[in-house]
């Protein structure tokens, strides 16, 4: 049984990272086994809402009742309705702990290619203003690495997955190899004129998108490019946005090398103390509670941060009694995330003989500027802003009965321009997940606690984006302008990492400079669980090319017999 459950690699997740080193592996010539603890959803087969009309959902697409009560904290994320539900956990049957005082959002997906199918699709670099802010403030460990380093990894993953947007030649807005962006309508063409005449070290730019805008034959093979129905939170049929689903698990079967079982629940690594080799993975069968094992040379966790941190801290063992790979006592604490919900919009007078066409999928950009050259501010770190511009709807309000009614409906409102902001998070050690002590999921695994706020810092922070976002909202013209905040629940953003941090030291990190366990040197984790800081912008991007650089340097080490 043993020779037949093994394989060169194990990788644990089919999302963004998992899809990477399913490719990266099974292209290298490794048996190659992923373990996805969902459902398995094949590309546009699998997609049974893509073609549907708004008006064929019931309710329109509005959160019913019965969605609230099983969906009560996936229902808050943007992106969610009836026409994407299926691409998000049932709260109910998954559930996790935190302290009432210290409300957590947790948004899952449990299926092939996880949260690729329903990402943002924004495809950022992080830049040495990042990778070096730990060291400059002294807030976290350093980063293992630089710029420099990653730069190489960013390129070849941009040009297997495609991202659209412009060359800003902005230092610590790395550019990339980019397809041609989505055009800014009519109004914010003003804006952007106006926000730039103004500020010197501010731009507003196209929104940076994993999205195929514009395609030579054949260039990324079984894709086509979008078609702007932004429609993307349903699965995309033309594969246009990067997921698993379209890209890298297609590329990784290609091969023959991969092996993919679905409903597969890895509870614990296997851990040899002789041999200080993690030797395989504990898996239970989601649908029947039967319990395998597999085994491998190299394993690979990709199953998100806090599902991969999980992982090790229920892997228990004489030399790792809290947790596999945690002799620095660090894992499952600096949990962080972005902060949000700051945003506010206005009225741009005008231009009204002019309108935009299609459902462009995607909005505009201002790379941070505070913090950027000097400490400038009373907080540490920076963020940036999110802008688009639109049409207003039909007004519901008018009233009218025949010709002139009908000509009212025919014409949109004023241009509105919106503005949001997203925030720099600091890590902090009392941040943290841990296991239950007492309660535990239907498969006998304990629950997740996990406790995290933010603190003083991103309170100051956020009180200026709320200022800047006023004072940017008035040079760029708008009238009645209004700033709103709203709540600022660790875990709203998404982008939940930190609890297995990278660092120089094995007394303060849980992986080195290649994403390797300082403890357990075949063991890998390469999602979100290794960023040492969050940085202010989306960070995907950064998890593929550090899974493909990690794959990389686990081959090498493969051929050498480290492994």
């Amino acid at each position: 049984m043993k020779e037949k459950n093994t394989y060169d690699a194990l990788v644990v997740g089919s999302g963004m990272t998992g899809g990477w080193a399913a490719k990266e592996f099974t292209e290298k010539g490794f048996e190659t086994l992923v373990l996805e603890r969902g459902r398995d959803v094949k590309h546009i087969e699998d997609y049974s809402t893509t073609n549907k009309a708004p008006w064929e959902y019931k309710y329109h697409g509005h959160d019913s009742l019965k969605d609230k009560e099983q969906y009560p904290i996936q229902s808050k994320k943007y992106n969610f309705d009836s026409s994407s539900k299926h691409f998000f956990v049932n709260d109910k049957e998954h559930p996790y702990l935190n302290p009432p005082d210290k409300p957590f959002r947790w948004f899952r997906g449990y299926q092939t290619g996880g949260r690729s199918l329903i990402w943002g699709r924004g495809t950022f670099r992080m830049s040495d203003l990042e990778f070096g802010a730990n060291l400059k403030d002294g807030h976290g460990v350093d980063w293992p690495i630089r710029y420099k380093d990653i730069k190489p990894w960013y390129d070849y993953v941009q040009r297997f997955i495609g991202i659209c947007g412009t060359k800003e030649n902005i230092p610590h807005y790395p550019d990339g190899d980019f397809l041609p962006a989505f055009e800014m309508n009519t109004a914010e063409k003003v804006i952007k004129e106006r926000l730039e005449s103004h500020y010197p070290d501010r731009r507003l730019t196209p929104t940076r998108m994993a999205h195929l805008t514009k395609i030579k034959p054949g260039q990324f093979k079984g894709r086509s490019q979008c078609q702007s129905r932004d429609m993307c939170h349903t699965g995309c049929p033309f594969g246009a946005y990067f997921s698993s689903n379209s890209s890298t698990l297609p590329a990784a079967y290609e091969t023959g090398k991969l092996t993919f079982k679905s409903n597969a629940i890895v509870a614990s690594v296997i851990y040899d103390a002789e041999k200080n080799k993690a030797i395989g993975l504990k898996v239970i069968d989601a649908n029947t509670g039967e319990t395998n094992e597999y085994y491998a040379r190299v394993i690979f966790l990709c199953a998100s941060t806090l599902a991969s941190t999980g992982i090790l801290l229920n892997s228990k063992s004489a030399r790792f009694p809290n947790g596999l790979a945690n002799s620095s006592g660090v894992l499952g604490h600096y949990l962080m995330g972005h902060h949000k919900n700051i945003g506010g919009e206005g009225i741009l007078e005008g231009y009204e003989d002019k309108i935009y066409k299609g459902h462009r999928p995607s909005n505009l950009a201002i790379p941070t500027f505070r913090n950027v050259v000097k400490q400038e501010m009373d907080f540490l770190r920076s963020y940036g802003v999110s802008a688009m511009a639109a049409r207003q709807g039909v007004n519901p309000a008018q009233i009218g009965i025949g010709d002139e009614f009908k000509e009212k409906l025919t014409k949109p409102g004023p241009w509105e321009v919106k503005l949001s902001a997203y925030g720099e998070c600091l890590p902090y050690f009392e941040n943290k997940v841990e296991l239950d002590a007492t309660k535990k999921d239907k498969w006998g695994i304990p629950l997740l606690n996990i406790s995290a706020e933010f603190k003083e810092n991103e309170m100051k922070m956020r009180k200026d984006m709320k200022s800047q976002i006023a004072e940017m909202l008035e040079v760029m013209g708008a009238k009645n302008i209004k700033v709103h905040e709203g709540s600022h629940i660790v875990g709203d953003a998404t982008h939940e990492m930190g609890t297995a941090r990278m660092g120089n030291d094995p007394k303060t990190s849980v992986l080195n400079k290649y994403n390797q366990c300082h403890d357990v040197p075949n063991l890998f984790v390469t999602d979100g669980s290794c960023m040492p800081s969050s940085g202010y912008m989306s960070p995907s991007f950064t998890y593929m090319a550090l899974t493909a650089r990690a794959c990389d340097y686990a081959f090498k080490q493969m051929k050498k017999g480290m492994f």
